[in-house]
């Protein structure tokens, strides 16, 4: 089974889907921290982003802790927002998706990457709460941040028809999971 998990930054994908997937035994797919590798690595080179994407020289830096730097905060909504680099990832992510039982995380991962897919949610908060987690997790103007990326990733963020709205304001972690649990064994 397929589990898409979309949603604005802050609504709390990233730690839900992970811990999903564990709870599952699927794989996990951070589709953001793509997007992240290749502005860390076109940062790091001065390569352009496109050409990064298409050579796939960001899969090794999937991984560093640079991905959550303020100099990729600042760069990653421009790096995304190009329709190249998009497709080029587009493709990693439905290679990776295709060998089955995955929860991947996005903001278009249920509307353009995996439509398919068996299971699609899309997490949300207030603007409010966004901004606190993000501000608890990685300081004040992170918070800030979050909302701005929102702003500029608009049109990357594409609510799927045939999802779940979920809504995680004054939810634990656990509580969104169990209730997306409870959404898999309706479908299994």
């Amino acid at each position: 089974m397929i589990i898409t998990i979309d949603g604005p930054a802050g609504a709390g994908k990233s730690t839900v889907a992970r811990a999903l997937a564990t709870r599952l035994g699927y794989r996990y797919l951070d589709t953001g921290a793509m997007y992240r590798a290749v502005t860390l690595v076109m940062l790091e080179t001065g390569d352009e982003p496109i050409a990064v994407a298409q050579a796939g020289r960001w899969v090794e830096h999937l991984t560093d802790p640079a991905l959550r730097s303020a100099a990729v905060d600042a760069n990653v909504s421009a790096v995304s927002g190009l329709s190249e680099v998009r497709e080029a990832l587009r493709g990693a992510q439905r290679d990776y998706l295709v060998e089955g039982d995955a929860v991947a995380e996005g903001r278009d991962i249920g509307s353009v990457v995996w439509p398919q897919a068996e299971l699609k949610v899309w997490l949300d908060a207030s603007p409010e709460e966004r901004r606190r987690r993000r501000t608890v997790e990685r300081g004040a103007e992170a918070g800030d941040v979050a909302l701005e990326r929102d702003r500029q990733d608009a049109a990357q963020m594409l609510v799927p028809d045939d999802c779940v709205h979920v809504d995680t304001d004054g939810m634990a972690v656990e509580a969104v999971i169990e209730q997306i649990v409870s959404l898999v064994e309706a479908r299994a």
